[in-house]
């Protein structure tokens, strides 16, 4: 098995890769959508779309793609096990995915707050976190393509 996928391991980077940009534009867009979902009218006809867009940001494009995504990572990982020796920068890549899926189950939290009328925080609030996952993107990248450490 390990011989097959290190054959094919340029595809398992792929799929990774495919799978992490379509769980990052979700992870982008969904505090977004807390941002005017907080400014919206409880009950009202804006509140009940962005709930139905959340919902199926989250359930459809993103839990997916967190799924496929660690798959193919966790294959990479198995078939190359040597890359988490003495290699710093994957410790570090490890560390912010996790903080990033704290993230997602922070977000995950939020949804179903606004899905039952129960969000008591402010726009500004979910304008700062929306920045959270951007960082966490841009620090995790470098690590894994720069390898600095």
């Amino acid at each position: 098995m390990q011989e097959f996928l290190l054959g094919n391991y340029q595809w398992l980077v792929a799929l990774h890769v495919i799978a992490m940009v379509a769980y990052m534009a979700g992870m982008l867009y969904l505090p977004r959508l807390f941002v005017y979902h907080a400014q919206a009218i409880i009950g009202g006809e804006l509140s009940e779309t962005l709930k139905v867009m959340e919902r199926r940001l989250l359930k459809a494009i993103i839990n997916p793609a967190l799924l496929v995504m660690v798959i193919f990572g966790g294959l990479m990982l198995y078939a190359n096990p040597q890359i988490a020796v003495g290699n710093g920068w994957i410790h570090a890549k490890f560390l912010l995915v996790f903080f990033m899926f704290g993230c997602h189950g922070v977000f995950s939290k939020w949804r179903r707050q606004f899905a039952a009328d129960q969000n008591t925080r402010s726009d500004k609030f979910y304008r700062v976190w929306n920045e959270v996952p951007t960082v966490l993107m841009i620090a995790i990248i470098i690590l894994a393509i720069v390898k600095p450490f």
